[in-house]
This record gives structure tokens, C-alpha cells and sequence, in this order.
């Protein structure tokens, strides 16, 4: 028998070429069905892939319009870049996403890597290395503006100088971070201090499992234990067969996965939620978690 798992499915509806009407309804869908507990839409300013001319929402402006029109569902963006906003601003916007929602969200952030979104908009895009560190140093200004009255921080990268952030958000002592990459050397290092969650960012189930290895000895080395860490993944559903979808989860599982995202591409058919619930949550939990 498979070890017993409490699993957490969640649906993600990356916002391109698509509208606002569709991916709440979809939204609203997973709001209503209680094995669907968190949603993610991502943070990209054009689509991503061969066309970038497509329609494409802000990702946080979004978020808290969905965060108003939703009850239930834990939500996020997986995941936001980094670069793209001064961390205190981002600390005040994710403050607000959480009081909006009255404590559901959870804090996806990530160094950031869309060349062509930084070169379009004039957005300085540094060395992989600075990116990863800028990030270290933004979960630390997210903290401190989060749960101190009044904040200061003298970074390399980014200062505070006698800060505040009111309202406090409504999670305490903040909203779990949600870290996403694979870097073994500073990702997975700031991984290891602060997320709740760590999102691998694909990759075969070998590679999870040698990523895993590597987060759990950062823990070890700063007297984390690594079980604190959920460890979260995403899969495209294929609408035409998910039963493939399905099985492709079952090894990740079997690995440690336990936050699973079922990735969604629009068009969204209709109440494809409740499809997902059904032929993918309710027989992977029946399996893993017993229920």
C-alpha cells in the first residue's frame, strides 16, 4: 500500500489570450468544489511562447479582483518575479491581496528570467546570480515590512529606512511563502530559509528527487527540518485524456510531491473543474491520502 499523503490539489489558469470572464468562471467553479483548495493564475506581462501579441492581465491586479469574488480557495501567483517590482511596493500589494481575501494567500515570488518582458519594458535584467541574491534579500524586506511597525534594512540591493506597511496582512505572522526554481547552489539555499512551499520547476521525477536532496541538506545546514517544506508541482491537463494526466502525477507523488497544480490552458472547457475533481483528485486521494 502506498504511504498515506495528505494532498492538496489546486487549478492554475495562466492568463493569456484569454479574459478576465472566463478565468473567473473557472474560478468560481474550483471555489465550489471543496477538494480543489488553492488557485494560481502567473506573473507575465505579455503571453508567453512563440506569439506575444495576445491579450495578457496583470497578474496582481487580477489576483485581487479574484481574491474579492472567491471565498474559499487559496490563491496566488506562480510565481512573481521579482524584478519587476521594488520588493517593499510588492510587500504593500501582497498585503492587500491578503486582507482582500481575508487570509488566503500565499506568497508565490521568484528571481524572475523573462528576457524579452525586461528588454520590452526597460526592466533591468541581471545576471542569474544577482537575480537569485536581489531574491534572498526581497524575502527578508517581505518579512520585516510585514511583521514590524516600523522596518529598516540596509541591503546590497534594496534599503528601508524607517518603513511601514499598514494594514498588516490579515495571515500571521505573514502569508507563506511560496518560493519556485531549482538552483542548487542560492535558490534552494533561500528555499530552505524561507518558504512554506518550494514549486520545482519541472523536470523528470529523477531530477525532483536529486533537487529534494539538495533542499534537505540546505535544511541541515541551517537546523530546518526539511518536512516543513511542502514540495509543490505543476502539470499541463491535457482536456482529451486525463487519465494521462493522472498518471503522470502518481510518481511525483510516490516522490514527496504533496501541493499539486493542475495546470489549465485556455480555452477552458465548461466545468472542467468538476471533471478534474473527479477523474484526477478523487481517485489520486483515494490512493494516497486514504479519503
Amino acid at each position: 500500500m502506498p504511504t498515506k499523503k495528505t494532498l492538496r490539489f489546486g487549478i492554475k489558469t495562466a492568463q493569456q489570450n484569454t479574459s478576465y470572464e472566463d478565468i473567473l468562471r473557472v474560478w468560481q467553479e474550483a471555489d465550489s468544489i471543496s477538494s480543489i483548495e488553492h488557485a494560481w493564475a502567473f506573473d507575465h506581462f505579455i503571453p508567453l511562447g512563440p506569439d506575444p501579441t495576445g491579450p495578457q492581465l496583470e497578474g496582481w491586479t487580477l489576483l485581487g479582483a479574484l481574491a474579492a469574488r472567491t471565498e474559499r480557495l487559496r490563491l496566488g501567483l506562480m510565481v512573481t518575479g521579482n524584478l519587476y517590482r521594488h520588493p517593499a511596493v510588492l510587500a504593500k500589494i501582497g498585503a492587500t491581496v491578503d486582507v482582500i481575501s481575508r487570509g488566503r494567500l500565499d506568497f508565490g515570488i521568484g528571481a524572475g528570467w523573462n528576457e524579452l518582458e525586461c528588454s520590452m519594458y526597460g526592466i533591468p535584467l541581471y545576471t542569474p546570480g544577482e537575480r537569485i541574491r536581489r531574491l534572498g534579500e526581497a524575502c527578508e524586506v517581505f518579512k520585516r515590512l510585514w511583521t514590524e511597525t516600523v522596518a529598516n534594512f540596509d541591503g546590497k540591493y534594496y534599503q528601508l529606512k524607517d518603513a511601514r506597511c499598514e494594514p498588516k496582512p490579515v495571515q500571521k505572522p505573514f502569508p507563506p511563502y511560496v518560493i519556485g526554481g531549482s538552483g542548487e547552489q542560492l535558490t534552494l539555499r533561500i528555499v530552505a530559509q524561507y518558504a512554506s512551499i518550494w514549486n520545482f520547476v519541472g523536470g523528470s521525477v529523477e531530477t525532483f528527487l536529486h533537487k529534494d536532496e539538495v533542499l534537505k541538506g540546505h535544511c541541515t545546514a541551517i537546523g530546518r527540518d526539511p518536512n516543513t517544506i511542502e514540495r509543490s508541482i505543476q502539470t499541463i491537463v491535457n482536456y482529451d485524456n486525463l487519465a494521462e494526466c493522472r498518471d503522470t502525477i502518481r510518481p511525483y507523488i510516490e516522490a514527496g510531491a504533496t501541493h499539486l497544480i493542475l495546470n489549465l490552458r485556455a480555452p477552458y472547457p465548461e466545468n472542467i473543474v468538476h471533471r478534474l475533481a473527479e477523474e484526477i483528485v478523487t481517485p489520486l486521494k483515494a490512493t494516497y491520502s486514504g479519503s
